[in-house]
């Protein structure tokens, strides 16, 4: 395997997107990155790469999507990540990816993370912004709005994509985890800063869709009952919530539809096992499954992505 490291004394190289670019596609690589804060915007795709940051290590950047940036367009949701990655596995260690463009109501969305590899492993991983922090590939197959997809992923056709995250911190506040991936979000803290939404699933009735299992859904600054844990960003989009335990934010719904579309949330799955409220529940009774149930789904997701 290929080892590179990324610091601001002996190391290899003194940007992370220098070492990325020094490792051919199909090598199997790690980069350690050196204790430090990293202002850059990464884009990588490797068949086989590891990053892996010692100490506290920060990668930060604040492109907002409603920034101008050519021809009089705004940059977008999918061009304003801090870091992507793609190819065919990434396992991301003990480091934090951040946007500091602000708060969606000012910036518009701003992406820490866009996942589009095959399969991602991240462990210790600290995530940040505040909408759309947390990209999950694929897009939908359709934009709703003209190139609402523009970006990295804008022409190319949709595959599945899996991910496992695991004892890490995920921070937003509006729809701050979406997409079409499936992914396992295990023994991690989800903590809003503000009212909105936590997950938006946009994947396809036969897939897993978004499985959060033993996490806390925290926040220190939103409001009591302000925080719904789920809208559909697409009517299939599914989300299930096992032995997992919610502050007063989370909202006594649950989840509620997307804006104009009310007539699609029957579509979507939204799923409870074995979790606990500290404030009130009026989820309906057919939102909540069986443990057996639970541990299929848990068993699936787990097995799919590995």
């Amino acid at each position: 395997m290929l080892k590179i490291t990324v610091g601001r004394k002996d190391e290899d190289y003194d940007t992370i997107q220098e070492a990325l670019n020094a490792v051919p596609y199909s090598v199997p690589a790690l980069i350690e990155i050196h204790e430090g804060v990293y202002h850059e915007k990464l884009f990588a795709e490797k068949s086989d790469l590891t990053v892996r940051g010692i100490g506290n290590v920060e990668i930060t950047n604040s492109d907002g999507a409603r920034e101008i940036v050519s021809r009089g367009m705004k940059r977008g949701t999918f061009r304003s990540y801090t870091a992507f990655f793609g190819g065919e596995r990434i396992r991301l260690e003990n480091l934090a990816i951040s946007n500091r463009a602000g708060c969606g109501d000012t910036a518009g969305q701003a992406i820490a993370l866009y996942l589009d590899a095959d399969y991602a492993e991240l462990e210790a991983v600290r995530l940040f912004s505040y909408q759309d922090t947390l990209f999950l590939s694929p897009l939908p197959d359709r934009e709703r709005e003209e190139r609402g997809f523009y970006g990295p992923r804008y022409l190319t056709g949709r595959s599945r994509k899996k991910s496992i995250i695991r004892h890490s911190l995920i921070e937003g506040s509006v729809d701050f985890i979406f997409g079409g991936g499936d992914a396992l979000i295990e023994d991690s803290e989800i903590r809003s800063s503000g009212k909105g939404f936590v997950a938006a699933p946009s994947g396809r009735k036969d897939w897993n869709g978004l499985v959060f299992s033993r996490c806390r859904f925290t926040s220190s600054s939103a409001e009591e009952e302000s925080v719904y844990l789920m809208r559909p960003w697409r009517k299939e989009g599914k989300a299930v919530f096992i032995s997992s335990s919610f502050s007063s934010h989370i909202h006594p719904d649950g989840f509620t539809a997307w804006p104009g579309l009310e007539n699609e949330k029957d579509d979507c799955t939204f799923l409870i096992y074995g979790c606990e409220f500290s404030g009130q529940c009026r989820i309906p009774e057919k939102h909540f499954i069986s443990r057996e149930e639970a541990e299929r789904i848990y068993s699936a997701v787990d097995a799919a992505a590995l």
